[in-house]
């Protein structure tokens, strides 16, 4: 394949807004794995779908409909004591039955589930990569002072509550950094494909490094790696990209089993 292709007109916004997703969706998947809430970045993917559909009916903007049901989800889990996977799997059964519920009842409503679902990274414009490159910029102004209040409340759940700290400064941001990510992702990368992203490359960096500084700039680079390959390969053989991209993830399993064989890595 002709590398210039990835620089074609056609393919140029598309390319470097998937990259800069990559970076965001990878790094704040750490963060989500290091807080044992990796499991919320789907189920908000499938409530922001569902969101999404429901643009039609109303007239407005997708992204805006998809950003408010996954904030008021994300707003619902911050104020809740304690949540668990419990709680973001019965969030994904709910999120995805309405999503294909609104789709059945609405005109037009199976073209927008399906692009939602699927992705559209192809079909995305300079506004989508005007706003992942917000989201980048805000990630790297924040992540300083988010990580450390972050890791003090996984290891240390009580001592914000104890030394009369708000967590919510904290946990308010992270959410709003989380939904605009998985609002960004599903719209342009589809809700599995954006969920592989948080999920995948933090799984696997999580074993692969000793040291939490190590386990991101890897989990990072293996997001970029998987992205790079997988946007290749879906134009070189004319497939949709989310399906390839996730499927070029999956094929990083074995990097994890094999550190774990022998007896590497020990970020948790």
């Amino acid at each position: 394949m002709d590398g210039l292709i990835l620089f074609d007109p056609l393919f140029r916004v598309p390319f470097f807004n998937g990259l800069l997703l990559a970076v965001v969706l990878s790094l704040l998947g750490a963060y989500l794995r290091m807080r044992e809430e990796w499991l919320s970045a789907f189920a908000l993917s499938q409530v922001a779908a569902a969101g999404g559909v429901l643009s039609l009916p109303l007239g407005l903007p997708m992204v805006l409909t998809a950003s408010v049901a996954a904030g008021v989800v994300a707003l619902v889990f911050g104020l809740l004591p304690r949540v668990n996977n419990n709680h973001y799997g019965w969030t994904i059964l709910l999120g995805w039955s309405a999503a294909l519920i609104f789709a059945a009842n609405t005109h037009q409503g199976s073209v927008v589930v399906e692009s939602l679902l699927r992705g559209q990274l192809y079909f995305s414009n300079p506004w989508h990569l005007v706003s992942a490159l917000v989201l980048l910029c805000l990630l790297f102004a924040s992540v300083r002072w988010l990580s450390s209040r972050l890791m003090i409340g996984r290891f240390f759940p009580d001592h914000f509550s104890a030394n009369g700290i708000p967590a919510w400064r904290h946990r308010l941001p992270f959410g709003a950094l989380v939904v605009f990510a998985v609002v960004l992702g599903t719209v342009a990368m589809g809700a599995v494909p954006a969920f592989a992203m948080f999920f995948v490359p933090a799984w696997v960096s999580f074993v692969l490094c000793r040291g939490w500084r190590k386990a991101l700039v890897m989990t990072v680079a293996l997001a970029l790696a998987a992205y790079l390959v997988g946007f290749a390969l879906a134009i070189e053989l004319d497939q949709p990209f989310g399906p390839t991209m996730v499927l070029v993830l999956v094929l990083l399993a074995p990097l994890r089993l094999l550190a774990k064989w022998h007896g590497e890595g020990s970020v948790r």
